[in-house]
């Protein structure tokens, strides 16, 4: 993975995914001996739209590492505001840092940085299009709770159309295999087609379609809820009609498993009540930390940093 980009999930094997998994369990057990690992590197965060967890998220893995951070947080504090084009941009931060996370409005943005810089670079979301970092943190996440990422039964609910979190777990899972996907949207936010698409190029996996998150609860292992994007609408009124169709509160959630996990990219706006959070099915905190301790993974393996006292997935597997 030394010098490799990550614009998508795609970029990288499910060997390489199932040895980042492997790699966030590591550090998570191992906070100090992995706190040199990256002495001496810079990350660039270079976000043109706002973000809270994920770029706090990117530049402190970094800093756990011993590294430090440069970077900026909106367009209009860029040269961007002046008209410098992304290629540009990319070319000139690439000679001060060793690693590039990016953020923009714009599907695409990404792949366009990766190719004009000469140091890896990691999307940190592009536009509705991908976010793989987050679905790293949601794999890490389903790993902790049910010991596998397969075998499973996923509700996703909310924006499925503009939500690139949601795009991303499904083309992930799909790669393991043997999932079924309950897609609970309205008709004005339902999963587009290439996502569809993806889901039923993989015999192993299937979905259904509902509108009611109510009836199809209890059969969930997993709840993945999204918010309705006020930014990706362009009418207020639709934005306001959608925004409180699916709400997960306490009397909901007595219906589902005991053992179901709730999950959700945040930030929450309303559709998660705030009861719900001291429910030991709640695990949208717990995918904070997953994140920040996969982006740990992820950067020191870009950059070619070998944690101290790893030993790597395969050489655990041959001894086995």
């Amino acid at each position: 993975m030394i010098g490799k980009s990550v614009i998508s999930l795609d970029d990288l094997s499910l060997r390489q995914i199932k040895e980042l998994l492997h790699k966030a369990q590591y550090i998570d057990s191992h906070r100090r001996e992995v706190a040199h690992t990256c002495d001496g590197r810079v990350l660039a965060t270079l976000f043109y739209e706002p973000s809270t967890r994920t770029r706090l998220s990117f530049e402190t893995a970094m800093l756990r590492l011993g590294g430090k951070v440069i970077g900026f947080a909106g367009s209009q504090l860029s040269s961007a505001s002046k008209g410098e084009s992304i290629a540009d941009t990319l070319k000139t931060v690439s000679n001060y840092v060793d690693v590039v996370a990016i953020r923009h409005p714009k599907e695409g943005a990404a792949l366009v940085a990766s190719r004009a810089a000469s140091v890896p670079v990691i999307n940190a979301g592009d536009g509705g299009h991908m976010h793989p970092t987050q679905t790293l943190a949601d794999l890490a996440t389903l790993q902790s709770r049910f010991g596998r990422v397969t075998d499973l039964t996923v509700g996703l609910c909310g924006d499925l159309m503009f939500g690139r979190t949601v795009h991303s777990l499904i083309e992930t899972l799909c790669r393991f295999g043997n999932v079924h996907f309950v897609l609970i949207s309205p008709d004005e936010l339902k999963t587009p087609q290439y996502v569809l698409d993806r889901i039923d190029a993989t015999p192993s996996c299937s979905y259904t379609e509902v509108k009611d998150l109510v009836s199809v609860i209890g059969d969930l292992d997993v709840l993945y809820m999204t918010r309705v994007q006020q930014e990706r609408f362009f009418n207020e009124d639709d934005y306001l009609r959608l925004r409180d169709t699916y709400i997960l509160d306490e009397d909901k959630l007595q219906l589902a498993k005991p053992s179901m996990a709730v999950l959700h990219p945040l930030p929450r706006i309303n559709e998660i009540a705030v009861d719900v959070d001291n429910d030991p099915r709640a695990a949208y905190f717990e995918q904070v930390k997953n994140g920040m301790l996969m982006r740990m993974a992820l950067e020191s393996s870009v950059v070619g940093d070998e944690l101290p006292g790893y030993e790597p997935l395969e050489a655990k597997e041959v001894k086995a």
